[in-house]
């Protein structure tokens, strides 16, 4: 590939948000002599795409706040020529330019380039179902977008909302809503929110919305608004129409890719842009990055896509370099994310299990829960992990984490163990800071990899549901204090607290019998599957996660059960 070096070369970059603004930095630190040009269809460059839905809420009270640069500002400070209200329409690749629309006067002209960079990002996906352009149907993807929200609210003292897509954008849409006073219904076609998680750990998050009061609607589609001129009902799938003052549609995005298909370039995954591990397109002298373009995993080495932000962030410095020749690598992500909604967080890096299933992977799971500091400590908190683990290597595939304090620091952990390719064995080597407010002697990323190693090794035989358990041939065994049973047990279950086991085991436990043990979180009744093994038990596993994830998975099995 011919090297850029600058002096009367231009780029052309399209789209100046996250991807667009930081390849212009990037690429004025390279070179100050290089012509870089900025198209932009809409108002504003280089603002804060995820700090919107807080935003709406007021958590962030000033609108500015939001605005990293203006046009003005790039001008100033990188002396980058950047056109707002300007739409590139199409890609000459053999002349090299591009045509552009003015959307203020309706002109159009070409735009000669050396290098163009396609940061397009995604678009939001808004099917075109009836009454889908009545007043009152909002999405949540620019400025202008919650600019209208917010004054829909003030000005129509909004009290009912109803939230369409239960992912990531739409779980933080529902807690600022939240917060703003309005009730809420959240409707998801899915029979979970957030659907790239694992069912039974969104389960908390999903009883926790419930708690605050938010109507969960799941398995049922949108198929039409009902409304004058405002739409006042929303048709579900079924038949059910649900009133409101406010109807925001969060079904998720995909790929602004038209025009890369329209120049003729390569698409891979869902439609997304295909790209080297340079990040340039199958036009060398054309790279894409960010939501347009399509990732490599770095746990399976296969392209994905995956709508987040830390990518393009990234992407943006390796395309600034390689505009020049540097030849610098995007070495892929694994889709770590977070949300919250109220004082619950969810969180997950790699892949779920069903992804790994998907993919053929020869895998198992382990679940622990464990508090986010010492237990000793005042107002610890339980999160559950679930690790999802190559079987024969005991490499790290995926993890999850649901709770409320400390999640964020767990799943960093995590994401850094899947790009270092660590093993299970290797997190329980971890050196990981501990004071009691912090954490516990053993933080609970270690007690993950413990339990996990655990199974790699085959010291303790897991099992995930008791369906097996008939009562006669296959039995549960519950060794949790008494007062935790009080609180709710297994049917069926024969009760011996753990500290009683090596004393009744042989006098009350029928050595011929299955035994699947199990506890609160699966730790304890680790213990009690050794014990039992001491004594001569040989038929003995152990429930993995223990009665708190069996709760999880139930409830998860009852709305697989509803949406079939």
């Amino acid at each position: 590939m011919r090297i850029f070096n600058g002096g009367e070369q231009k780029i052309v970059i399209i789209g100046g948000v996250a991807l667009g603004a930081g390849v212009a930095a990037k690429a004025r630190r390279m070179s100050e002599t290089v012509e870089i040009v900025v198209f932009e269809k809409r108002t504003y460059v280089s603002f804060a795409n995820c700090g919107l839905p807080y935003y709406l809420g007021d958590v962030i009270k000033d609108r500015n706040k939001l605005l990293l640069h203006t046009p003005e500002s790039l001008k100033a400070r990188f002396n980058i020529d950047v056109r707002i209200l300007q739409e590139v329409i199409s890609i000459d690749r053999a002349n090299k330019t591009v045509r552009v629309r003015n959307l203020e006067t309706g002109e159009e002209y070409d735009e000669r380039y050396d290098k163009l960079v396609l940061g397009m990002g995604a678009k939001p996906i808004l099917p075109k179902i009836n009454g889908h352009d009545l007043a009152g149907i909002f999405s949540v993807r620019s400025v202008p977008d919650v600019d209208q929200v917010k004054a829909w609210i003030r000005t129509k003292h909004v009290r009912q909302a109803v939230v369409i897509g239960g992912g990531f954008i739409g779980l933080e849409v529902v807690e600022n809503l939240l917060k703003l006073g309005i009730n809420v219904t959240l409707v998801e076609k899915a029979n979970q929110v957030l659907p790239p998680f694992d069912t039974e750990m969104t389960i908390p998050l999903l009883n926790h919305l419930r708690d605050l009061g938010v109507r969960v609607v799941l398995g049922n589609g949108v198929a039409s608004f009902i409304g004058d001129k405002e739409a006042r009902v929303v048709r579900l799938e079924d038949g059910t129409g649900i009133e409101a003052d406010m109807f925001i549609m969060s079904l998720g995005v995909r790929p602004d890719s038209a025009l890369a298909q329209a120049a003729g370039l390569e698409l891979g995954v869902a439609g997304a842009v295909r790209v080297d591990n340079q990040l340039r397109t199958s036009d060398p002298d054309i790279f894409a990055g960010g939501d347009i373009a399509e990732v490599l995993y770095d746990i399976d080495g296969q392209p994905h896509w995956v709508a987040l932000a830390g990518a393009p962030n990234k992407q943006a410095r390796i395309i600034g370099e390689n505009l020049f020749g540097i030849g610098e690598q995007f070495t892929g992500a694994h889709g770590t994310s977070i949300v919250r909604v109220g004082e619950m967080v969810i969180a997950m890096a790699g892949l779920s299990e069903k992804a790994a299933q998907s993919a053929g992977l020869d895998y198992f799971v382990s679940y622990s829960t464990a508090g986010h500091h010492a237990g000793y400590y005042p107002d610890a908190k339980d999160m559950t992990i679930k690790l999802v683990v190559e079987r024969k290597s005991g490499r790290l595939l995926g993890a999850q984490i649901v709770g409320r304090d400390g999640v964020d620091k767990r799943i960093d952990v995590l994401s850094v163990a899947l790009s270092a390719k660590m093993t299970v064995v290797d997190l329980t080597r971890l050196d990981l800071a501990y004071a009691p407010p912090f954490s516990s002697a053993k933080d609970p990323v270690i007690m993950a990899g413990m339990a996990a190693e655990n199974i790699f090794w085959g010291r303790v035989e897991a099992v995930y549901d008791v369906s097996a358990a008939n009562g006669h041939t296959v039995r549960l065994l519950d060794v949790r204090r008494t007062d935790e049973v009080l609180g709710g047990t297994l049917p069926g279950a024969v009760h011996i607290p753990l500290d009683e086991l090596r004393d009744r085991a042989p006098k009350e436990l029928d050595r011929n019998v299955e035994w699947i043990v199990y506890c609160r979180s699966g730790q304890r009744s680790y213990f009690a599957t050794r014990i039992l093994k001491g004594l001569g038990f040989e038929k003995v596993k152990n429930l993995s996660g223990g009665y708190i994830v069996q709760q999880m998975r139930k409830e998860a099995s009852e709305l697989q059960l509803m949406a079939k």
